[in-house]
């Protein structure tokens, strides 16, 4: 694959990490991954878009994709490089203010525009450079928190398993929505509405691997939502809620549940829980609609923004924005617990994406 391979000869893998350069931190910034200790050594860093906070990868590309998390909202391309990575043309305007996700669906790259509510869609180039204008699709409602749900708020926006449906997730009105995707014209049409309890603010969701369950993480309550996917129809269907971390213990921080993430094999699923800096583990063994919490470690610094798994299920990553540096942990094969066994400095980190 020659300058877009993510990794270097002498074996070593590439994550890519997310930081806010407003908060002194070094924009995307490329690390080698051990693959005996799963340790991370920066490489090099781009700073040549403002507030990278999450990305994604194509791989079979070679090209990394960026938000802008900025009151103007945009996105950005890079070529994935020997030693980094490089931008592949200008920035594009999302079409929303303060972007925090983005994903690949066809060829098309959606962001969720977290402040003006909306769901942007702009078309990707034969050379995975992007292109514009963006299709936006409005969210419309509000919730009962007056401070963080006046409006809409997209906190993310995903494909499912099959590839069908795109399902964006709204903190300001609880909800998700699940969308069709006209891949001529990149427009998303909302084929349904799925309401979550009021007050919850759902932010991100996880789909098992199986594909048949989806896991709903709430900020706004320290709640898990599982919920049946028919891919078939489009039809999410809520089943029961599942407690993320104890609350209410006097002098404990508030909690805001950020990131969840799925093992591999389906045997696991993983929290990460600002407010507390924990990771939580929940084990699947009874079914994948029946989550039961048997664990919680300190995510090893503060405020974690994003957990990640790498490509093997070995490790998991928490980028902890607050203290500024990503901490690594290895996964107990039988029971799914982490254990903290290192961390690398990157100030204001807040995604990592391996390659």
């Amino acid at each position: 694959m020659g300058d877009a391979d993510s990794t270097d000869q002498g074996g070593a893998h590439r994550a890519y990490i997310g930081s806010f350069t407003s908060g002194g931190g070094r924009g995307v910034t490329t690390a080698a991954v051990d693959p005996r200790t799963g340790a991370l050594t920066p490489l090099a860093a781009d700073a040549s878009l403002a507030d990278p906070s999450y990305l994604a990868l194509d791989r079979a590309a070679g090209v990394l994709y960026a938000v802008s998390e900025t009151g103007r909202g945009a996105a950005g391309a890079f070529r994935l490089t020997g030693g980094g990575v490089a931008p592949l043309g200008a920035p594009v305007s999302v079409g929303g203010s303060g972007p925090t996700h983005l994903c690949l669906a066809g060829r098309r790259l959606l962001t969720a525009n977290y402040t003006s509510g909306s769901v942007g869609s702009m078309p990707v180039g034969p050379d995975g450079g992007l292109g514009g204008p963006a299709s936006v699709l409005a969210h419309r409602g509000a919730g009962l928190d007056a401070d963080r749900q006046e409006g809409p708020h997209a906190h993310q926006v995903l494909p499912d398993p099959t590839g069908r449906w795109v399902l964006s997730v709204d903190l300001g009105t609880d909800s998700v929505r699940v969308c069709a995707l006209d891949p001529a014209t990149g427009a998303l049409r909302v084929h349904a509405e799925v309401a979550l309890r009021a007050g919850t603010g759902p932010r991100h969701l996880a789909f098992h691997p199986a594909g048949g369950v989806a896991y709903v993480l709430h900020e706004l309550e320290p709640q898990l939502t599982v919920c049946r996917w028919n891919a078939e129809s489009g039809h999410l269907e809520p089943v029961r809620e599942v407690p993320v971390a104890s609350a209410g213990v006097p002098g404990a921080a508030r909690p805001y549940p950020s990131a969840i993430v799925a093992s591999p094999d389906g045997r696991f699923l993983w929290a990460a829980v600002r407010g507390d800096d924990a990771l939580v583990t929940f084990s699947l063994a009874a079914g994948p609609e029946e989550p039961r919490l048997t664990g919680t470690v300190g995510c090893g610094g503060a405020w974690p923004r994003d957990l990640a798994i790498d490509p093997a299920g070995r490790r998991l990553y928490a980028a902890n924005e607050h203290s500024g540096d990503v901490t690594w942990f290895e996964v107990d094969p039988l029971t799914g617990h982490p254990r903290r066994t290192g961390s690398v400095a990157v100030p204001a980190a807040s995604c990592v994406v391996f390659g």
